[in-house]
C-alpha cells in the first residue's frame, strides 16, 4: 500500500425526509444567497422543490432558481449559470438532482470567483485557486459526486467530456439524502446508475499497488452489495432497505475509500467519455458496454486482478479451471447481470447504428495523450481495439 492523505469532509445527512434540513445545512454553513441548480421539472411536480425552497426561507437564507441542466451537462449550461450566479451575488450553490446538476454546480462554483475561461480548470491549462461552496440534495445514486471533489462536464462544441479532480475546494460542504426521493426514478436511470458507481469502484479496484487487501476486500464487499440490492430493487423500486444501500454505496464508491494507498486507473471512464460525448448515450449505458471489452482486453495482459474479481465479486467456481477460464466466466457474468438489469453490452446497440471508431480515438488522443490506465497502460491501437470488441460483443 502507498502512503496516501484522505480526508472526506462533506456532512452527510441521511434518512426519511431529510431534504426538510436543507435550510439548516444552509445556514450551518454560512450561506446567505444561495443558487438552486437543478435539472429536469420532475423535482416541481413531485413538490421536493417547493419543501426544499420553504427549508431555505424558513432558515432565513435568500434563494434563487436555475434549472435545465440535462445529462451530461454542457459547458454554455455552465457559463449561463455563471451569468446567473454573479448577477444575483450568490454565494453559495446547492444542487438538487443526480450527477450532472451537481456536476454543474461545482463548475459554476469554480467560474464565479475566477478572473479566467472555467474551462481552463478541465482542459488542464489552468487550476483553480478557489470555488463557490457546494451542497448537495441527492435523488439519483449514480455519480458518487455528492461526496467527491469530481466534475464532468462536455463542451459541446470541441465534444470534449473531460473530468477534474479538485477534493479541496470542490467536495460538497453537505449532502443531503432521503433514498424516498429516488422511488420515482425510472428503472433505466436506476440500472444506469448502479453500472456507473459499480465503475467507480472498478477504475480503483483494478490496480497494480501491491498489498492493498483490505482495501480491496472492502471493495468487493460493496460490489456485492450493490449486484445483490440491485436485483431486489428490480423487483420492487419501493423497497427503502434496497434504496438506501445502493444510495450510500454510490457515495462510498466515489468518496475515494476505494483508493486509497493505490495507483488508480480510470481507462474505462475515458473510453466511455468519448461514446456520451459524440453520441450523447447516458453514462452508465455507455460503461455497460466499455467495462466487459475493457476487462476481456486486459485479461491476456494482467490477468491477477481479474482472477481475484471473478471469484470474490462473481462468484464464479474455480475448481478444476485455467485462469482464463475463470477470467471468461466471470466477464460473461458480469455481462449477464447487465442484461439482467436491460441494458446492452454491444456498442452498436446503444447507439443505434456503426460508430465512428477513428474520431472517438482520434478526440480521446487530443484529451488524453498517448497512454490510457495504469492497470494495463493503453496505447491508442489499444484503445481503438478495445472500441472494436464492444461493437462485436453479445
Amino acid at each position: 500500500m502507498n502512503n496516501f492523505n484522505f480526508c472526506s469532509p462533506t456532512e452527510f445527512i441521511f434518512g426519511k425526509g431529510a431534504q426538510t434540513e436543507t435550510g439548516n445545512a444552509l445556514k450551518k454553513y454560512g450561506a446567505r444567497k444561495v443558487l438552486i441548480v437543478h435539472g429536469s421539472d420532475r423535482i416541481k411536480s413531485s413538490g421536493l422543490l417547493g419543501q426544499i425552497e420553504k427549508s431555505i426561507t424558513d432558515a432565513g437564507v435568500e434563494f434563487c432558481e436555475y434549472g435545465g441542466i440535462l445529462p451530461n451537462p454542457t459547458a454554455g449550461s455552465v457559463y449561463e449559470g455563471i451569468d446567473i450566479a454573479l448577477k444575483e451575488k450568490v454565494d453559495f450553490l446547492l444542487a438538487v438532482g443526480g450527477g450532472s446538476p451537481i456536476d454543474a454546480a461545482k463548475a459554476i462554483a469554480l467560474g464565479v470567483v475566477a478572473d479566467e475561461d472555467f474551462w481552463n480548470f478541465y482542459n488542464g491549462t489552468s487550476k483553480p485557486r478557489s470555488a463557490l461552496p457546494v451542497g448537495v440534495v441527492l435523488t439519483i445514486p449514480a455519480a458518487g459526486s455528492e461526496g467527491s471533489g469530481n466534475s464532468v462536464i462536455t463542451n459541446e462544441i470541441t465534444h470534449q467530456k473531460i473530468s477534474v479532480r479538485y477534493p479541496d475546494i470542490l467536495r460538497p460542504k453537505f449532502s443531503i439524502m432521503n433514498p424516498e426521493l429516488t422511488y420515482s426514478l425510472p428503472w433505466f436511470q436506476t440500472a444506469c446508475g448502479i453500472v456507473d458507481m459499480m465503475a467507480h469502484i472498478y477504475e480503483r479496484y483494478f490496480s497494480n499497488t501491491p498489498d492493498t487487501g483490505l482495501v480491496d476486500s472492502y471493495s468487493e464487499a460493496i460490489l456485492r452489495e450493490i449486484m445483490d440490492q440491485a436485483l431486489t430493487l428490480k423487483l420492487d423500486g419501493d423497497n427503502y432497505s434496497a434504496r438506501a444501500n445502493v444510495m450510500w454505496a454510490g457515495t462510498l464508491a466515489h468518496n475515494g475509500l476505494c483508493g486509497v494507498g493505490k495507483i488508480e486507473d480510470w481507462a474505462s471512464h475515458r473510453l466511455e467519455h468519448e461514446i456520451s460525448a459524440f453520441y450523447n448515450v447516458a453514462h452508465g449505458a455507455g460503461l455497460a458496454v466499455i467495462i466487459p471489452a475493457w476487462m476481456s482486453y486486459c485479461s491476456k495482459r494482467n490477468p491477477d486482478k481479474l482472477w481475484r474479481f471473478a471469484i470474490n465479486v462473481m462468484s464464479v467456481d474455480p475448481a478444476g479451471k485455467s485462469t482464463d477460464q475463470i477470467i471468461e466466466e466471470g466477464i460473461c457474468e458480469l455481462k449477464n447481470f447487465y442484461h439482467d438489469l436491460g441494458l446492452t453490452t454491444n456498442l452498436r446497440m446503444l447507439i443505434g447504428g456503426e460508430p465512428d471508431i477513428d474520431l472517438m480515438v482520434n478526440s480521446l488522443h487530443r484529451n488524453m495523450g498517448d497512454t490510457l490506465g495504469c492497470y494495463v497502460p493503453l496505447s491508442m491501437e489499444d484503445c481503438r481495439n478495445i472500441y472494436k470488441l464492444a461493437v462485436d460483443s453479445e
